[in-house]
């Protein structure tokens, strides 16, 4: 018998215009790893919902959600709790209390276990995750990484039946995220623990599942084995196949067709050192671009010896930071969660005050810059919860408001709000509340709402969070044609791909300062974790080869 059952469900969320979910019939069975893939929009985070009650969003649903056979409405909630673990996309949307340990010990206390059984439980996930040397500090202090990994230490606390994670890995960066997935395998693959995700970034967790199903508009369009439905993606042309790992995309990019598609980095380096075998021994290579050095002409951002923390008796999250960004380039900072990275958005655009250290914006003293003079065509950021930015009970109405003040007839503004929104894919959701969309969604209409403001300095933090594949293509010819128009664009990301094939410099930020800042073939080709998995597969053969394209230039030169 399945674990879990979903048959002919439909789902419709009120007063929205389609079906979020449409006849998804999905049998999961008991063991299984099984990843959630699809578009931004088509139902992922709606469907993984529906394995619990208490998160199933309200609307209206037909067909019915079966657990061990039973209808899961029946199930009592304290077996739920027991039995279906949740781990959701934001960190810090499940943590409910002050400490580590008293996080552990929640899920364990709220089902009435006894002290005895709470401590020896608490005890072995504490080991098994590796908390040990952080388990008495307050939640407060964790990174990123560190948080997600005790939501998911105190959701197996409970031992349950399945694991259900919504894009667990957003907000993590690479190595974060790959050792967060690599515990997530042990669980399935040690404990027998039935793991279901969704993700948008498959290079890394597409190589670990049993079955991949994809969603298109809330209808199952694949299910299958992973490489099976590789295959299929790709030779139906499906926009998803960009997101596919990148072994695969350098295969079929070099022979359309393959018997045996690569799906991880190992199988990509042998399936690579095999098609360069068939070659007279050479040194294939690609400039790696000039370092560095010296300060550009012109430079939008300057940041001399900046120091800041945020607590007077806590630690300095800025220590000495000094970079500068070139006027019209797009310029990306990539490093470890708690690097300080946010924080230095913050301290350029006036929000967090350095207590030492210059910084310089658009050509002036940011303390010269009077406040609104600063966000009226001057900066504008895009922050990492891009909800904080939606106050309106539509879409439409967020934009609005960002034309108030500015003298324009109800034609203008109208034609204003239907470009940005055509730009960003969004014109479907203008009607719709703000928090009624998927992650990829209202990062879609926040950036719309940023870009109304016509700044010349775009700060960007995180911005292809719970994008899809295809819309980064689309936010990156739309970021190229800002940089193209004079605005400069400085992004913090944990996209090393999206990084490596847009950016113009890269810079990586290490314990409150940018420590090397490099042109990004050389900036990646010379990282052994912060790299490309192009990169990866590629290293050894190719030289300065970071990504897919350009390893299928090689290939084919």
């Amino acid at each position: 018998m399945a674990l879990f059952a979903f048959e002919e469900l439909t789902f419709r969320y009120p007063e929205a215009p389609r079906d979020a979910l449409r006849d998804v019939s999905v049998a999961i069975e008991p063991g299984q790893f099984v990843l959630v893939c699809g578009q931004s929009g088509c139902g992922k985070t709606t469907l993984l919902r529906q394995f619990k009650s208490v998160l199933a969003p309200h609307g209206h649903q037909s067909g019915q959600v079966l657990f061990d056979g039973v209808p899961l409405a029946d199930v009592p909630e304290r077996e739920q709790v027991a039995r279906i673990g949740f781990v959701m996309q934001d960190p810090d949307a499940q943590i409910v209390t002050d400490k580590v340990w008293h996080e552990l010990a929640f899920v364990l206390e709220s089902l009435g276990c006894d002290e005895r059984t709470m401590r020896l439980r608490v005890a072995e996930m504490a080991s098994y995750f590796g908390i040990q040397h952080w388990f008495h500090k307050n939640v407060g202090e964790l990174s990123g990484g560190q948080k997600q990994l005790l939501n998911l230490a105190s959701v197996m606390a409970a031992r349950p039946d399945v694991l259900v994670l919504d894009e667990p890995t957003s907000q993590l960066d690479p190595i974060a995220a790959s050792d967060f997935l690599a515990t997530v395998h042990r669980i399935n693959r040690e404990l027998g623990t039935t793991v279901v995700m969704s993700e948008h970034r498959l290079e890394e967790v597409y190589g670990l599942a049993d079955r991949v199903v994809v969603l298109e508009e809330g209808r199952v369009v694949a299910d299958g084995e992973p490489r099976a439905v590789a295959g299929q993606l790709h030779r139906a042309g499906s926009p998803m196949a960009l997101a596919l790992p990148a072994a695969a995309r350098i295969a079929w990019g070099v022979e359309s067709e393959q018997v045996e598609t690569p799906l991880t980095v190992r199988e990509g380096r042998s399936w690579l050192a095999d098609e360069v075998a068939a070659f007279p021994p050479h040194r294939w290579a690609l400039p790696a671009g000039e370092a560095c050095d010296s300060a550009p002409a012109r430079a939008a951002v300057e940041l001399r010896d900046v120091w800041f923390r945020y607590e007077r008796d806590g630690a300095d999250v800025l220590r000495g930071t000094t970079l500068t960004v070139p006027e019209g380039s797009l310029f990306a900072v990539v490093g470890g969660n708690g690097t300080g990275k946010s924080t230095m958005l913050r301290a350029i655009c006036g929000v967090a005050r350095p207590y030492r250290g210059k910084i310089t914006v658009l050509g002036r003293r940011l303390k010269d810059w009077k406040r609104a003079e600063l966000f009226r065509g001057g900066v504008a950021m895009l922050p990492q919860d891009p909800l904080n930015l939606m106050v309106k009970k539509t879409v439409r109405g967020d934009l609005e408001e960002m034309l108030d003040g500015r003298g324009l007839t109800a034609e203008q503004r109208a034609a204003a709000v239907s470009e940005v929104a055509a730009l960003t894919d969004i014109v479907p959701l203008l009607d719709a509340h703000p928090f009624d969309l998927s992650g990829g969604e209202v990062q879609r209409a926040a950036l719309a709402k940023v870009l109304l403001n016509e700044p010349r300095l775009l700060l960007l933090d995180e911005p292809t969070k719970g994008l899809d594949a295809f819309f980064k293509e689309k936010l990156a010819a739309l970021l190229r044609s800002l940089t193209a128009r004079g605005t400069t664009v400085l992004m913090v990301s944990h996209d090393i791909e999206f990084c490596a094939s847009y950016a113009d410099r890269c810079a990586l930020f290490f314990d409150g300062d940018a420590v090397t800042t490099n042109p990004p073939r050389r900036f990646f080709a010379s990282s052994s974790f912060y790299t490309t998995a192009a990169n990866r597969i590629s290293r050894g053969l190719f030289e300065n080869a970071v990504t897919v394209e350009e390893v299928v230039e090689l290939c084919q030169s």
